[in-house]
């Protein structure tokens, strides 16, 4: 069965924007086109779209992707490519982790720093946002 590109887009839940991007940047086969030129995707193309969107769910990056359907192509092999993929991947979101819970840490303590909710004719949370020093002169230029 063969599917143009806006009922493909709708059986796997993404936007025909998406579906264009995949297949420009190498992640997803050029589909066969009718005579009028439309893509015609065929039911690989929509497996291949799903892996791709369960990846990307994962926040798993475009070149890690490719990676991974290169190494779908090969099932006979080792999976220790694979697992080294996966295992940098996880190594990127503790990182990740350890960042956003740093970056908790300091809006709650500039949060600390709010006296009360009546306005006193200087928010203390402006004030030390206006007088932040952690950011240089060359930073102010943007």
């Amino acid at each position: 069965m063969s599917y143009r590109i806006g009922e493909a887009a709708r059986r796997v839940g993404c936007k025909v924007e998406t579906v264009r991007y995949y297949e420009q940047v190498g992640l997803l086969p050029e589909p066969a086109r009718t005579e009028g030129n439309f893509r015609l995707y065929s039911e690989a193309h929509l497996e291949q779209l799903r892996f791709i969107r369960h990846c990307r769910s994962l926040n798993i990056p475009l070149e890690d992707i490719r990676n991974l359907l290169e190494l779908k192509m090969r099932p006979s092999e080792n999976c220790a490519e694979i697992n080294e993929l996966v295992d940098e991947h996880i190594r990127r979101v503790e990182e990740q982790m350890d960042l956003l819970v740093q970056l908790r840490q300091s809006l709650q303590e500039l949060r600390d720093q709010c006296i009360g909710p009546e306005a006193t004719g200087t928010c203390e949370i402006i004030r030390r946002l206006s007088n932040c020093k952690c950011h240089g002169e060359a930073d102010s230029k943007v």
